[in-house]
């Protein structure tokens, strides 16, 4: 397996979506670019590669969860030449960062991502034949990635499988206790941590009977000086 370490150039904007490129053509400087030509177009040709690139910006959920730019991510790729294309498949590995949905800390987690994606020749059917443009192609085009000059970019594949490989409700632990509800301290610090119950049907009663007894004690303080003084006479 040949190892590759690639730079960090980066160009986002080509994509608006996986398979759908814009008109800006594929730079091979690009670490998540990938060259065919030695794999060549022989049906049954492989390639393995292993390649460490810098995360793009905005790999993850957003406000979610997400691999920092820049980071490193490992990928480790199998590419196979069929009639069709390029037939890659690989795994990305990288470290994630979020905040757990219930007690609001901080979290990191590693994240393995497994796919898979047809890379078409433009020239060729599904049969490896010259292709002839037929009515209704276009809409089908729309949802292939077609090799530009033999390359490909892994970037919008990468970025789908990375998603799907995420926690939508990540948690910095299976057991998290989360926050108190009325007060948000840490039930993970505190796990004693407790308010004690009131009844509301009896609130109304208890703070008639706080102002009662608050009246008795004023009337008994009013009452003292004139006892004092009968017991003078």
């Amino acid at each position: 397996m040949r190892y590759e370490r690639a730079g960090t150039l980066h160009d986002p904007s080509r994509f608006s979506k996986a398979g759908r490129a814009l008109s800006t053509r594929l730079d091979h400087r690009n670490p998540l670019v990938f060259d065919t030509h030695e794999l060549g177009r022989r049906p049954g040709a492989l390639q393995r590669l292993a390649r460490e690139v810098a995360a793009p910006a905005d790999l993850g959920i957003d406000e979610v969860i997400g691999v920092p730019e820049g980071s490193p991510v490992e990928l480790e790729l199998r590419l196979e030449s069929v009639m069709e294309g390029v037939l890659v498949t690989g795994t990305a590995r990288a470290s994630a960062e979020g905040e757990c949905v219930r007690c609001l800390e901080p979290l990191r987690l590693d994240v393995e991502a497994d796919f898979q994606e047809m890379f078409s020749y433009p020239d060729a059917d599904d049969r490896g034949r010259s292709k002839q443009a037929e009515p209704g192609d276009d809409a089908e085009d729309e949802d292939m990635i077609p090799l530009e000059d033999g390359m490909f970019d892994l970037e919008p594949v990468l970025r789908d499988a990375v998603v799907l490989a995420l926690p939508m409700q990540p948690v910095c632990r299976e057991d998290c206790a989360g926050l108190c509800p009325e007060c948000g301290v840490s039930l993970n610090d505190d796990p004693d941590h407790h308010h004690d119950a009131v009844d509301m049907r009896w609130a109304a009663l208890q703070g008639l009977a706080d102002s009662l007894g608050t009246g008795e004690k004023d009337d008994m303080s009013g009452a003292e000086p004139g006892v004092d003084e009968k017991q003078e006479k």
